[in-house]
């Protein structure tokens, strides 16, 4: 009921598309959307990330969280590379904290919103 109506509120365009954040118990994704068209713009998880970046995490207490930064700054990447600047955020019902926290913190060094 909670991402009903949050959908319900938060919409993207082509111009401005909606930044929606998945986690899941081992990983976390995000993608940007265009809901007037239904497509999928942009999309980035933990899995892309290096290895590099992977071990750095494995060194932390909340891995997790540091490798939902990096998913951020990724999905601020490649937004970058198809020229938007601004998005809608969409946490999909999950309490702004922890892991959603830090993708849109990481996408906020790329994106406005």
């Amino acid at each position: 009921m909670r991402h009903k109506r949050i959908r319900s509120q938060v919409k993207g365009t082509e111009e401005v598309p909606r930044l929606c954040v998945y986690r899941s118990n081992k990983h976390t994704y995000a993608q940007l959307i265009d809901d007037r068209n239904g497509h999928t713009l942009a999309e980035a998880d933990d899995m892309e990330l290096g290895e590099d970046v992977k071990k750095e995490a494995d060194e932390e207490d909340d891995r997790k969280v540091k490798l939902a930064y990096e998913v951020g700054k990724l999905i601020g990447e490649k937004a970058q590379e198809k020229d938007i600047k601004k998005v809608v955020f969409d946490r999909a019902g999950y309490r702004y904290h922890g892991r959603v926290k830090a993708v849109a913190e990481g996408a906020r060094e790329k994106l406005d919103f």
